[in-house]
């Protein structure tokens, strides 16, 4: 068998972690048919299906989305290879804005990992006003969550989002266990920013009867899951911030439905400054890193209801 390329590694490698062939195109600065061709170039070689039809979309498969993730680790073992080549000629400040909840459940626990490769980088963290805001001059880099509509900037997608009810088991025993979508008439629901989120699961998983416009709306998804956790209500939980938490016990997942989201985290930031070397190292890290979690491994412990 011949070695594949290495542009059909990386363009598997954009459409197993951004979900979409278009975004993984933009990604690479390539057309969306350059994309398909890449992979399926990359079937012929391997010899085994890599994607399939899903409506008018395709899918990674099983055997793909195992093999995307041993190309991932190749490919950033090789950018680790280079950043430690270079990562001490990389110099400067780097100011990155982050939503709390993003901070305290993703990058907080990370970021190190990124001083140790640059170490003469001097890193600066801070929160913006609302989780989509991107005005503050100062900052070189914002990771904004929203639908990607930030006008003449340069934006990236580096998570796509998966949601789904979570709540606390001391509220599942509270109320007695959450036996069926009708118990969450009873519940007290917890949102961020809108009810747009509950209003779409509520939709999807065959209770449009249920309201959705009631409970407590938070700012931020790290208010929404402290009051979660705290036993204070059911929330929309997703495969990023809820994680760590769900396999901890802290949060069960009561429902199996999921739902795509139209909202994700973005690398946001102005034309010029995203040029910059410190930028673009540092943009790439959290890239590789987030791999992999576009899709959440289904929690054995939930109770299937939906």
């Amino acid at each position: 068998m011949r070695y594949p390329s290495m542009t059909a590694l990386r363009a598997l490698d954009a459409v197993a972690r951004l979900g979409s062939v278009a975004e993984a195109a933009s990604e690479l600065n390539l057309t969306p048919s350059a994309i398909s061709h890449q992979i399926k170039s990359l079937e012929q070689t391997l010899g085994f299906a890599l994607t399939e039809r899903h409506g008018r979309n395709i899918r990674i498969t099983y055997q793909g989305e195992r093999y995307a993730r041993d190309i991932h680790l190749l490919l950033a073992s090789i950018l680790e290879a280079g950043q430690r080549s270079d990562g001490q000629h990389i110099s400067g400040r780097l100011r990155i804005s982050s939503p709390p909840g993003f901070a305290t459940y993703w990058l907080c626990a990370h970021v190190a990992e990124f001083q140790t490769l640059y170490p003469q980088v001097e890193l600066q963290l801070v929160s913006p006003r609302t989780p989509r805001d991107t005005s503050e001059s100062s900052v070189d880099l914002f990771i904004a969550y929203g639908m990607g509509d930030w006008p003449n900037q340069h934006v990236q997608k580096i998570v796509s989002l998966r949601y789904f009810p979570v709540c606390s088991p001391s509220l599942v025993n509270a109320m007695g266990g959450l036996n069926s979508l009708d118990s969450l008439r009873h519940a007290l629901l917890l949102h961020m920013i809108d009810y747009s989120d509950w209003r779409v699961w509520l939709a999807e998983a065959g209770a449009p009867n249920i309201e959705a416009e009631r409970g407590i709306i938070f700012a931020d998804a790290h208010f929404v899951q402290s009051a979660c956790i705290a036993g204070q209500g059911i929330a929309m939980g997703d495969n990023l911030l809820s994680g760590e938490a769900l396999a901890q016990g802290r949060l069960v997942k009561p429902f199996s439905t999921e739902i795509e989201s139209s909202r994700g985290y973005y690398l946001v930031a102005d034309m010029l400054k995203a040029e910059r070397p410190v930028v673009l190292v540092f943009s790439e890290w959290i890239k590789s890193q987030l791999q992999g979690i576009t899709r959440l491994v289904p929690d054995p412990g939930h109770t299937d209801n939906a």
